[in-house]
């Protein structure tokens, strides 16, 4: 529910092209909403006074503003390798991801900020039913983005926009505890309103450690191990292979590079070059979104006669 995730050779678009144009739609319209679930809370906000929905309010126009590096780094992917930049662009992505992790920590230290000088300077709220309204909002703005974020990203095999996305879904319950705050001020205890502010900074320091650790494993060039079992598995079921000696793979923004090394039997330079190519065309067929995939052939040493 909250770390969805998805290898399915048939949830993949296997074009470059086609994965950054849904990403950069995904964006542009999970951007739309996003700003709209923030501003209808801002300007409750303005005349309530809940600290709560302030928080709530912060965080869901950081988590707006996150579309945008990634939105720029999906467009950058689009432009062709240079001598500078053999690999492309698509490592912009990743990047972007750092933005991701500075607008999360910004927006924890706001909220909890506000929601101490609250406690300490505490100030009346009014029109609870419409702060608890906006709670409402937010929920239902943040679960409708995380649910198309997440299938795109899904489907184009990027982590840092499904990552977007699983963080606008634990938003969406911020914004119910906006709710419960309220609930608690109606109920005769005002304190409610700053301490579920508080809550909430938590609530984002606590997804803080989930995407540093997401970000930083895709920086580190790390993989899921699933990935390389069913590379593994594609390579072990090309018919002249008899061993698998090395398989590397990582991640450059939502495309996959891969090499490995196999053993096959003494043939022909000519053979090896089709077994070579056998082995690209079968891991490509497991993982559409492989980009490159680099095959080195070992002759397997004969026997004595």
């Amino acid at each position: 529910m909250f770390v969805p995730h998805s290898h399915d050779a048939s949830d993949s678009i296997d074009d470059a092209l086609e994965a950054n144009a849904s990403g950069v739609r995904a964006l542009k319209i999970s951007l739309v909403l996003m700003l709209v679930t923030a501003i209808l809370q801002g300007v409750i906000f303005a005349f309530s006074g809940s600290v709560a929905l302030l928080a709530d309010t912060i965080h869901n126009f950081s988590d707006a503003l996150t579309a945008v590096p990634l939105w720029i780094a999906f467009v950058l992917s689009r432009r062709a390798t240079t001598r500078k930049y053999t690999y492309g662009f698509n490592r912009a992505e990743d990047l972007a991801g750092l933005f991701i992790v500075a607008m999360i920590v910004l927006s924890a230290v706001v909220a909890a900020w506000e929601a101490i000088d609250r406690m300490i300077h505490p100030r009346p709220i009014e029109n609870i039913g419409w702060v608890i309204a906006a709670g409402i909002v937010g929920f239902l703005g943040n679960e409708a983005v995380a649910i198309y974020r997440i299938r795109v990203g899904q489907k184009i095999g990027s982590a840092a926009l499904v990552a977007d996305g699983v963080h606008a879904r634990t938003d969406g319950f911020t914004s119910l505890a906006v709710v419960v705050g309220g609930i608690g001020v109606l109920l005769g205890f005002p304190l409610a309103d700053p301490i579920i502010g508080l809550l909430i900074s938590l609530m984002i320091a606590v997804l803080l450690i989930g995407t540093v650790r997401s970000v930083g494993r895709r920086l580190m060039d790390g993989i899921e191990p699933e990935l390389l079992d069913r590379v593994e598995h594609a390579l072990g079921h090309v018919p002249e292979v008899q061993g698998i000696e090395q398989v590397r793979l990582r991640w450059i923004g939502h495309r996959l590079y891969g090499e490995a090394t196999l053993r096959i039997p003494d043939v022909s330079l000519a053979e090896a070059n089709r077994i070579a190519a056998d082995a690209e065309a079968a891991v490509k067929r497991h993982l559409p979104n492989m980009d490159e995939m680099s095959i080195r052939t070992l002759a397997a040493m004969r026997r004595p006669q």
